[in-house]
């Protein structure tokens, strides 16, 4: 990432000449004061100029948005990226035909996408950002699925009195079996293994 030092008179010309060195707009301006301007005083005491180092701000949802499109491009997948800004995190959802290979079995590869599209946006960022990355909207489906399935092997449970183990998965999809069952006064979950072949146990409640 480019960094310059420049110099005014005051911080304001010295912000000035930076916009000029970087041909940006002020408010794609980040900067930190290294020298405070002193005025001179009859002669006595020569001044020094304002000094600041300043670089382009950086935007971690262009920067994401810009790395993806490069991955999709690479891929030759014409698809195009909506994008929505909530509070806590921003969705990316990939938008086009035939995008099953971006989402891989059970989601694996959009996953592993999703994970470089975050260090994209963090890459230069002081506040980490979080982005969801989406595909024919596969979250959605994908969460209905696990529901179901939740709901399903609890009934297997209460039937059998039995633990019933689900195939390892990822804490995402881990997270919403759990919150699934939550609810349920007779039914604990629990996550037991290690990564990356953490699962999901379902019993009857000792309580």
């Amino acid at each position: 990432m480019k960094t310059v030092t420049v110099s005014g008179k005051t911080i304001e010309e010295a912000k000035a000449n930076a916009l000029l060195e970087l041909s940006i707009e002020e408010d794609q301006l980040e900067y930190e004061l290294v020298q405070v301007p002193v005025k001179g005083f009859l002669g006595l005491f020569k001044g020094k100029p304002a000094i600041i180092e300043a670089k382009v701000k950086q935007d971690p949802t262009k920067e994401a948005a810009a790395f993806l499109t490069q991955v999709l491009k690479e891929m030759g997948t014409k698809a195009e990226i909506e994008i929505t800004e909530k509070k806590k995190e921003v969705l990316f959802d990939i938008q086009g035909e035939d995008l099953g290979v971006l989402i891989g079995k059970r989601g694996k590869t959009l996953d592993s996408l999703e994970y470089l599209v975050n260090l994209a946006a963090n890459r230069y960022s002081d506040k980490y950002s979080h982005i969801t990355l989406d595909a024919e909207n596969y979250r959605e489906r994908r969460r209905e699925a696990l529901q179901q399935l939740a709901a399903r092997l609890a009934d297997k449970a209460r039937k059998t009195k039995r633990k019933v183990v689900l195939e390892p998965m990822s804490s995402r999809e881990r997270k919403i079996i759990h919150a699934a069952l939550q609810n349920e006064k007779d039914i604990e979950t629990a996550s037991e293994g290690k990564e990356p072949h953490r699962y999901v146990a379902i019993f009857l409640s000792k309580k």
